[in-house]
């Protein structure tokens, strides 16, 4: 028999309505009313939301970076993500220097393994050889049909404009999305040196390093790209007026762009917290880096108008205080996923954090915690704070990035036929979030003390419950990979 979801108010893109949905095996087979129990297990949602789980599309989980490695994985970010609300994510499989795409996905398969939740893959190109060109239409068979170019970070990940371009004419012959980081990484190169020069070493200088006129600048360039190979655009992280003036420009044109933002740029600011006293501010170093109140103002403006279309995390989280041992060097030399096992010989030993920074910001590890908090910050400040309709929120959080990349309408909706990706949601229910109750494997939150009302009391994965209350229910092994389907729609 089945699962129904009796009495409960079901939330998608398009409706809000007083209904029950059945659930038979993995997916939705019936919503109506007054659906008959039929030796049912029924699950009493009055005073309930039926909502689709979340999809975030934007995470780094176990990635090397700057000497160290992210502290999520498949494991502890994937049950972190799902006491959140979210069921479904898509992970940047990332090419190593010398490598191919096949390559990056082997590397995230074995990372994935031990998946808890449903996940897909964006495979990220940093070096494009004649033979990754080949091996671009080919991820299309692999169920990966997105790619990543940095447009910053010069000498790790960034690209030249040839690349870019030649990178999207091959991807729109496939019906592929190209996804862009855009900041121009040569400016930021030449400023960081003068920076530290002059003994600007502070966390807060990482935004004097990027400030909003090179994201502007390089949003702009993808956007003309775009117009000029009909490559369908996704600018990620989007923080700033300037980025958004370019999306907007193109969007006007006909241009196939979108864009996203992350669920920090709502609420961190330059002067609040990347500039707190001491070495507070390394909490909160990112890239694109936090920006003002005033260019919050724009992305709630952007959110709500449909210039942007999906609210991310970016997901990528490293110790505040990490204390960096003897094994620093053994970290940044040893392939991906090798630090696990390790830790297991040592588990006092934490791998080095944001505290490799200290007297010089351009060393902090770049990334904050964020996928166990989306959904509840995002509904308690845009739907309680009249910003967000129920189904705008769901079309950001879940439908929206589903259709964009190739999952709708498996994922992203609840409809007879979807995978039974479903969050029984409490609009009451208050939570007070906090490093000592969150299950992120990171010793701070960048939300500490924000209570909010609003909480998946109950989620499910693909029918099966794996988050009831404070309980976990699932299993290693338990998500699957989403092969996602090319031609998407932009929306």
């Amino acid at each position: 028999m089945g699962t129904l979801f009796k009495n409960g108010t079901v939330i998608t893109a398009s409706d809000m309505v007083k209904a029950d949905v059945l659930v038979e095996g993995e997916v939705v087979s019936l919503i109506g009313l007054d659906i008959p129990a039929d030796g049912h297990t029924v699950v009493d949602c009055s005073g309930k939301y039926l909502m689709p789980g979340g999809i975030d599309v934007h995470t780094h989980l176990d990635l090397a970076f700057g000497g160290t490695y992210s502290n999520d994985d498949f494991d502890v970010g994937h049950k972190a993500a799902a006491f959140g609300g979210t069921t479904t994510h898509i992970d940047f499989a990332m090419q190593p220097r010398n490598g191919t795409l096949h390559d990056a996905l082997d590397i995230w398969r074995r990372k994935s393994a031990m998946a808890q939740i449903d996940y897909g893959y964006h495979v990220g190109i940093v070096n494009l050889t004649d033979e990754v060109m080949a091996e671009i239409p080919t991820m299309v068979d692999e169920g990966v049909t997105s790619l990543k170019l940095f447009l910053a970070y010069k000498n790790v990940f960034q690209v030249d404009d040839a690349t870019l371009f030649k990178a999207m004419q091959q991807a729109a012959q496939n019906g592929m999305i190209v996804m862009v980081h855009a900041e121009n990484g040569d400016v930021e190169a030449t400023l960081t040196p003068s920076l530290l020069a002059a003994g600007k070493t502070d966390p807060k200088y990482h935004a004097a390093s990027r400030p909003p006129e090179i994201e502007g600048e390089a949003t702009n360039r993808a956007v003309v790209m775009s117009g000029l190979t009909g490559c369908p655009l996704y600018v990620v992280h989007m923080t700033t007026e300037t980025s958004i003036a370019a999306l907007r420009r193109g969007r006007a044109l006909g241009y196939p762009v979108m864009g996203e933002t992350c669920v920090q740029y709502f609420f961190l600011t330059v002067d609040e917290h990347l500039a707190a006293p001491g070495f507070e501010g390394a909490k909160y170093v990112c890239s694109p880096p936090i920006r003002s109140v005033e260019d919050q103002q724009v992305l709630w403006q952007a959110v709500k108008d449909g210039t942007l279309q999906a609210i991310s995390t970016d997901h990528c989280d490293f110790w505040y205080e990490g204390g960096v041992g003897p094994h620093a060097e053994w970290f940044a030399s040893h392939p991906n996923g090798e630090w696990a096992a390790y830790e297991a010989q040592d588990p006092s030993y934490r791998r080095p954090g944001k505290e490799m920074g200290k007297g010089n910001f351009a060393k902090i590890p770049n990334g904050m915690p964020g996928i166990e908090d989306r959904m509840m910050v995002m509904w308690h400040a845009g739907v309680n704070g009249g910003k967000l309709s129920p189904s705008r929120f769901v079309e950001l959080n879940a439908t929206n990035p589903a259709k964009i990349f190739g999952m709708y309408p498996k994922k992203g909706t609840i409809a007879v036929g979807a995978d039974a990706d479903i969050l029984v949601w409490d609009p009451e229910k208050t939570h007070t979030i906090s490093a000592e109750t969150h299950h992120m494997r990171t010793d701070y939150n960048v939300y500490e003390g924000m209570e909010v009302q609003g909480v998946p009391v109950q989620v499910y994965l693909r029918g099966e419950k794996i988050v009831d209350g404070d309980e976990w229910l699932g299993m290693n092994g338990n998500g699957q990979f989403i092969k996602r389907q090319a031609h998407a729609p932009v929306l």
